[in-house]
């Protein structure tokens, strides 16, 4: 496997005044990971139970995600809790080098995630994290999983199982399990209520224009945002956006979700139509060349592009480029493409994820990421406590699973809720009630 080093050691060949030094870096990290913890009350009770019973003892956990403060302290709670974790970024633009640095310090923990890395470099670092030989995966995308099978299907035979954070890697994962080439039980964490009813409703629709906003200090009120895609991550777009006094457009593939964006108040239209009514386009699909040529043939001057999807193909980048007469830096992360006419298309943050990519970016909330990260520690434990009940595939997670995530959040808030009785649960499962 391809050697690539840690990350303490890169800063420490390449320390100048603009790139610190890994005890500066440390240091900084240190702080934004302590700040997280303080917010984070699911992973702070799972933590207590981890270091009491040391459930992952013995283990090797390989990840690839953003490697931000908030996912700092899921690898931390996972090393205390007896594993030895090895982590790098999922997307290149999303890693905090000094949260990296941080974690790297850590006993039981390397860390190979760096910013600004180029494609060899980020593949390289799956194969580094690889070469450790986790027994279990947790992915944010579906890269490592990809690796394993792809390159090293050796590790195959000891990992007992992943589980997989974000829309696309499930789309990803039921595509490989339904061409027989998934080969270890995965869990789809993303579609769990506790993950996709608030990290993807709440966490990209505030993620999203927060860092579309602090990137280009505009205000979305009174603009006609146009979202693309209206699943969970669209309908938090399209309600954040709503609720910042915007116009909303929605664009849509699917029947069913056009007419619930249509029933809930939204314009719906074609993609090219929309193109010449938007202000700010979000793309929230997980899909390939959503906004392509014949939108941008009909976008107005000084139109804003972001993605909030995955992966930085859902903006033809590569057509609005050949179509521009010139391209230039407006603003640190934004990208202006000028056409002919003498319009500007401006492209956030490379088109990747905006809202983890962008130069001032910090990832979803740190609350809404402490329940993704609270379904993600206890999935990590069902596989190493009960892995051989499932076979090779995409799994949903238990519902006792993100049921306990819940009322460990619960209780932190101090809400209470009633309990069914033992007559409304004869009730709820019988069928001889009748009128």
């Amino acid at each position: 496997m391809t050697a690539y080093p840690p990350i303490r050691e890169q800063l420490a060949e390449s320390a100048s005044a603009d790139d610190p030094a890994p005890t500066d870096a440390i240091e900084s990290g240190d702080r934004k990971l302590e700040w997280a913890r303080q917010h984070m009350p699911i992973l702070a009770a799972l933590r207590e139970e981890v270091r009491e019973n040391q459930p992952f003892a013995g283990h090797t956990i390989g990840m690839a995600m953003h490697v931000e403060a908030s996912t700092g302290v899921l690898v931390e709670l996972l090393a205390e809790g007896g594993a030895e974790v090895a982590v790098t970024g999922c997307n290149p633009l999303s890693t905090h080098d000094d949260v990296s640095a941080a974690l790297d310090a850590i006993d039981g923990i390397t860390s190979y995630a760096r910013r600004g890395v180029d494609d060899e470099e980020y593949y390289a670092a799956i194969e580094s994290v690889l070469a450790h030989e986790p027994t279990i995966t947790v992915d944010d995308g579906m890269d490592m999983v990809a690796a394993v099978h792809e390159d090293y299907p050796e590790l195959i035979e000891t990992i007992v199982g992943g589980a997989e954070e974000t829309t696309t890697g499930v789309h990803r994962l039921r595509a490989m399990a339904d061409d027989g080439a998934l080969d270890y039980p995965v869990f789809a964490v993303n579609d769990t209520p506790m993950k996709r009813l608030f990290d993807n409703v709440h966490g990209t629709g505030e993620s999203s224009l927060a860092n579309i906003a602090m990137t280009t200090n505009l205000s979305f009120a009174g603009k006609t945002v146009v979202v693309a895609g209206y699943g969970y991550c669209g309908k938090g777009i399209a309600a954040k956006a709503a609720g910042q006094n915007a116009d909303v457009v929605v664009t849509e593939v699917e029947p069913r979700r056009a007419l619930e964006a249509h029933m809930e108040g939204y314009d719906v239209m074609p993609m090219a139509e929309a193109a010449a009514a938007g202000d700010v386009f979000v793309t929230a699909t997980g899909n390939r060349d959503v906004i392509t040529e014949e939108a941008f043939a009909n976008m107005e001057d000084g139109v804003v592009l972001a993605n909030a999807g995955h992966f930085d193909v859902e903006i033809n980048l590569e057509r609005l480029e050949e179509l521009a007469a010139e391209t230039y830096e407006a603003r640190d992360g934004v990208q202006a493409y000028e056409m002919d006419d003498g319009r500007r298309i401006n492209v956030l943050a490379e088109g990747r994820l905006v809202n983890l990519a962008s130069p001032n970016a910090q990832g979803h909330p740190i609350e809404v990421m402490d329940q993704s990260f609270g379904i993600q520690a206890v999935v990590v434990r069902e596989l190493i406590e009960n892995g051989d009940a499932y076979g090779a595939g995409v799994h949903d997670v238990p519902d006792e699973l993100d049921k306990e995530v819940a009322e460990i959040k619960l209780a932190a808030e101090g809400v209470e809720l009633d309990a069914i009785s033992d007559a409304q649960a004869e009730y709820m499962g019988s069928w001889d009630h009748g009128t």
